[in-house]
């Protein structure tokens, strides 16, 4: 299973098709936002294990908001996204992020790379996980 997810994204469109594909594959979407500062304010309220970050955003680049989002205390894993490929770019690194994808290989990628692997499913009866 995967984790809790923020999907930050200016699109609304590729958001809904990052949940659907993020929720197929077991993990848990929390919240959605569509600019950097909307993203702030929803990790700290959500308090997401992980953030589908674009990398262009229309108030702030994707790598200023995940500096940001990576210096707080219980920083959530961050998996940069974008149309166009930053997966050589040395900021990639420096923002803190966990790593890079293209958004068209979302529905490939092996999100154990980047994000926490958790059981989401609620207990069982007896009080232990299945």
């Amino acid at each position: 299973m995967c984790c809790r997810v923020l999907v930050v994204d200016d699109d609304p469109r590729f958001r809904a098709l990052a949940r659907d594909v993020l929720e197929h594959r077991g993990c848990v979407v929390v919240g959605e936002a569509g600019t950097g500062a909307a993203a702030r304010s929803a990790t700290e309220r959500l308090a997401p294990d992980a953030v589908l970050l674009d990398v262009r955003l229309p108030d702030e680049s994707g790598f200023e908001v995940c500096a940001a989002l990576t210096d707080a205390r219980r920083a959530p894993a961050v998996l940069l996204v974008s149309a166009t490929d930053y997966g050589t770019c040395e900021v990639v690194a420096l923002c803190g992020a966990r790593g890079f994808a293209l958004k068209s290989d979302l529905v490939a990628i092996e999100l154990a790379r980047y994000w926490p692997v958790t059981d989401t499913r609620p207990p069982s009866a007896g009080g232990e996980r299945d």
